[in-house]
């Protein structure tokens, strides 16, 4: 793996952090999880989202 795909995985996961707290303001909703099925481990994929906060 090479500098610019770590860059890209680091801005993939930026934008798809957004876009949940995105759905998340847009339906009311105070909780999400984020998934990466990309993980080595499931239990490293799994990100918890609060409402306006990480």
């Amino acid at each position: 793996m090479t500098e610019n795909e770590i860059g890209k995985i680091v801005v993939d996961c930026a934008v798809r952090l957004k876009q949940v707290l995105t759905y998340l303001k847009l339906t009311d909703k105070k909780l999400g999880y984020l998934l990466n099925f990309g993980a080595e481990l499931m239990k490293d994929g799994i990100f918890r989202i609060l409402n306006g906060y990480i």
